[in-house]
């Protein structure tokens, strides 16, 4: 017997797509696997059975959860994109013309390329790519609440389309000379402006500019004890005596006078008489 619930849609556009990592809405809630399903209004053949799954879907309910009797206001997860959200907030400009429906599933479930080759690439699976999807509509009952919910089958990616949610190609972002958006290459020097001198690296001498007197640089040396330094400009000659050195002799006594005889005029031997 062929499944009534089960609808696979014509091209549809993809948003909100979580199909390689579950993500749950609302915090404490499970993560599930889910992608929102933009379908044009033009597409009449999908809609319609769509709502003979939903149908279907009800009546299944009827008979199964709801005790025999259908609710009234039967709350499907069909929205209509020119109107407004359940939470009254509009919907996006991409869902003008469509009507939006979200599907999720606890599993992950298959997605293949318009080939039906497996999608290795996720990076070709985005919020605005173009395919089809199959959804399973089962009716639920929850907290009270009844109504109809979608649930996420395969999908097929058929063509690209333009990103949704900011996400840009890497064309758009760095152009065709590797510049990114809003990028702007710095000026070279120009005129009498010169670019600034580069850091100083420790151990290296300081390269002089204009006006810029030489630097005994880091990581030279210093003078060993005893040694003269290395003089530069605003540097005073070495003052300090090398350790072992005898100091120098500023000032000496002036050698005594020797000491004439008074008597004979000859120099006194022995040096001077103390007394006379």
């Amino acid at each position: 017997m062929e499944n009534t619930t089960a609808v696979t849609t014509g091209e549809v556009r993809l948003s909100f797509v979580n199909l390689f990592t579950p993500r749950a809405n609302q915090p404490g809630q499970e993560p599930k696997y889910s992608t929102t399903i933009l379908i044009p209004k033009t597409d009449y053949a999908t809609m319609q059975r769509i709502n003979a799954a939903i149908e279907a879907a009800a009546q299944k309910g009827a008979t199964s959860i709801w005790n025999g009797a259908r609710p009234p206001q039967l709350a499907t997860p069909i929205h209509d994109g020119d109107g407004l959200r359940p939470n009254g907030e509009a919907f996006g400009p991409e869902c003008k013309g469509h009507w939006v429906l979200t599907a999720s599933s606890k599993q992950q479930q298959a997605v293949v390329a318009s080939d039906m080759s497996p999608m290795i690439d996720q990076t070709r699976v985005y919020s605005g790519v173009y395919g089809r999807v199959n959804i399973n509509f089962f009716p639920y009952l929850n907290s009270g609440k009844k109504g109809v919910g979608a649930g996420l089958g395969p999908v097929q990616i058929l063509r690209d389309g333009e990103p949704l949610g900011g996400r840009i190609s890497a064309e758009q972002a760095f152009g065709g000379n590797g510049g990114g958006v809003g990028y702007t290459p710095a000026p070279g020097p120009q005129g009498w402006e010169q670019a600034a001198p580069p850091q100083q690296q420790y151990g290296q001498q300081p390269q002089q500019g204009y006006g810029q007197a030489p630097q005994q640089g880091y990581g030279q040396p210093a003078p060993q004890y005893g040694q003269q330094p290395q003089q530069g400009y605003s540097q005073q000659p070495p003052t300090q005596q090398g350790y072992g050195q005898a100091p120098q002799q500023y000032s000496q006594q002036p050698p005594a006078q020797q000491q004439i005889d008074p008597i004979t005029g000859r120099p006194m031997p022995g040096g001077p008489v103390w007394g006379i």
